[in-house]
């Protein structure tokens, strides 16, 4: 008997190892375990050859009631459901993400708040290598998605990825406490690894297009179409790379028009160089001092926002000072001319195409022309239009 208790004095516990999705708040513990759950998932069912029609409309869900692992990271009752896990996973793969890229973004460390907002009230969050981006939509984004995604994926398969629409990764509905939050999961328009210092949303209309006093208070304001034209903003990409953004975006937008879809923007970030270069003494003088600064890391000031698009395409920086670029954060990259007068880096991609031309978009442009006048510049106008004017104001833009 005393054997038998020294034996279990000896005895040591082993606890189950389990992933501990800590986040700020259940909703994000969710998200971090769903996306974990549906990876786990996909990665035992076989990929087909061509996706059937019925993976446009297939979905996978769980509901998780009073769960006893973690339960100090996840709430005890919540449900996660993916929408079209299959055609999802396919285009990860289109744009060159892996399963464990994705899932390792989303899964190692929690995803964080950026302070972007449109005027929908939609949030906007980043994973925490800055890789993707997490928007929450609401139920008509969820069904105009479903609308259009076997369109979006032809496209996609017909262009060769060669486009600067959205890259979509993923779509899923998060329950926690009862309440339903629609989550949609794209790559980000800005690059992981240098930071963007000057931001833009661009829609080649004029009215109500300046940002707000509170909006330009921010850190990165996302500035709009007047005040590109106020700055005298010019992207200084040369004739032949303004050549083949212009002919891609002309696509996109045939695309988008065909589709019925409009009030998208062009968003722009810039980077300067010389800038960066800067910041990047001056954090190592900080650190050489002994001064422990955690925003001094090589990403400078972290700024990442609202969404999306396209394939590698060129080098980087004439000047050279990057000696390795990492193509898998810098999709959206343009370097500026060898003889701009600044050294700069534009990221440039199509964001927020999911608005379709029905009922509430013609009674907005008819109240908008009532109260601007016929020939006001103003956003709300139809598809075909809306690219016309856009693809006009972004020929103008770049030199």
């Amino acid at each position: 008997m005393s054997g038998a208790t020294a034996k279990k004095k000896h005895m040591k516990a082993v606890t189950q190892k389990v992933k501990l999705f800590r986040a700020s708040e259940p909703l994000l513990s969710v998200l971090m375990w769903g996306i974990n759950h549906s990876i786990t998932e996909l990665a035992h069912i076989n990929i087909p050859v061509m996706l059937m029609p019925d993976a446009f409309k297939g979905f996978s869900k769980i509901k998780i009631d009073n769960h006893l692992f973690n339960k100090e990271n996840l709430p005890s009752h919540f449900k996660f459901k993916e929408y079209c896990p299959m055609v999802f996973r396919n285009l990860r793969e289109r744009f060159g993400i892996s399963e464990t890229e994705y899932v390792n973004s989303f899964v190692s460390s929690a995803p964080v708040y950026d302070d972007s907002s449109g005027k929908s009230g939609a949030k906007f969050l980043r994973s925490h290598d800055g890789k993707f981006i997490v928007k929450t939509i609401i139920r008509e984004e969820v069904e105009l998605m479903h609308n259009i995604l076997p369109d979006y994926h032809k496209y996609l398969v017909e262009r060769h990825g060669d486009t600067l629409l959205p890259q979509y990764l993923g779509m899923y509905r998060l329950t926690v406490e009862g309440v339903e939050t629609y989550m949609l999961i794209m790559r980000s328009v800005f690059s992981c690894t240098l930071p963007v210092h000057r931001k833009y949303d661009l829609k080649g209309s004029t009215i109500d297009r300046q940002a707000s006093d509170k909006e330009k208070d921010k850190d990165l304001p996302t500035l709009k179409d007047n005040d590109f034209v106020n700055d005298n903003v010019k992207l200084r990409i040369g004739a032949e790379a303004k050549d083949t953004l212009m002919k891609r975006l002309k696509f996109d937008t045939d695309f988008l028009a065909e589709l019925k879809l409009m009030d998208y923007s062009l968003l722009v970030g810039i980077h300067d160089s010389e800038r960066y270069e800067q910041e990047q003494q001056e954090n190592e003088t900080t650190e050489a001092n002994g001064i422990d600064d955690d925003e001094g890391s090589g990403s400078g000031g972290e700024v990442l926002t609202p969404p999306d698009s396209p394939s590698p395409r060129g080098h980087l920086l004439s000047s050279g000072e990057y000696d390795e670029f990492d193509f898998g954060c810098n999709v959206y990259a343009v370097r500026c001319t060898e003889d701009s007068p600044k050294a700069e880096i534009y990221f440039m991609a199509l964001i927020d195409i999911l608005t379709h031309w029905g009922a509430k978009k013609k009674a907005a442009q008819a109240a908008k022309t009532v109260k601007h006048g016929a020939g006001a510049e103003i956003s709300t106008v139809k598809p075909k239009q809306y690219a016309e004017r856009f693809l006009e104001f972004v020929t103008k833009a770049l030199e």
